[in-house]
């Protein structure tokens, strides 16, 4: 090998590390333990309800955290509670426990949004995301979602894993002004 073609090897193989950390975490949220973790997806997603405000609020910041809601949800297709009411530019944090044995999330958004992504997760049962307004956990995890609810207004939350959302685990959260 001359000592150009050297050079180039070399260079390739010290900026592969930086090169792979600026192509983004590629194992979505459903893979990660405590955080989002329950799924073994094959898919990715990254539209629809992409990593960005919605309709229903926008991703918060957990220095601004106003109070903590605790949710609870199971294998019985509920969350407890199923109703929360807040306040126009409230910062929430959800702290979220999966009582069952079957993996469940809580996705916050309007009820259109949360329709049109579960009739997604119909089509591609494999994928995965990682959202701020959603949490995935296996059986015995915990974990949190900060919100921030921008306006007054009726919203919901769901499980949106195929099946679950009809089965009754939905919620609604209502924004007052």
């Amino acid at each position: 090998m001359n000592t150009i073609n050297l050079k180039i090897a070399l260079a390739m193989t010290l900026a592969m590390p930086t090169l792979l950390l600026a192509a983004g975490n590629h194992e979505g949220g459903h893979g990660k333990p405590g955080t989002h973790g329950g799924h073994d997806m094959a898919g990715m997603h990254h539209g629809g309800m992409a990593a960005h405000a919605s309709a229903a609020g926008r991703p918060g910041d957990p220095a601004r955290v106003t109070r903590t809601v605790p949710i609870q949800m199971g294998d019985t297709m509920r969350f407890t509670p199923a109703a929360i009411t807040v306040k126009a530019g409230e910062t929430v944090r959800f702290f979220v426990v999966n009582q069952g044995q079957l993996v469940h999330e809580m996705v916050i958004g309007t009820q259109a949004e949360l329709d049109e992504h579960a009739e997604m997760m119909k089509k591609m049962p494999g994928m995965q995301h990682e959202e701020p307004n959603q949490i995935n956990l296996k059986a015995g995890q915990r974990g949190g979602i900060v919100w921030t609810f921008d306006r007054p207004g009726s919203f919901a939350f769901a499980c949106l894993v195929p099946g679950h959302k009809e089965a009754g685990m939905v919620g609604t959260i209502t924004v007052q002004p």
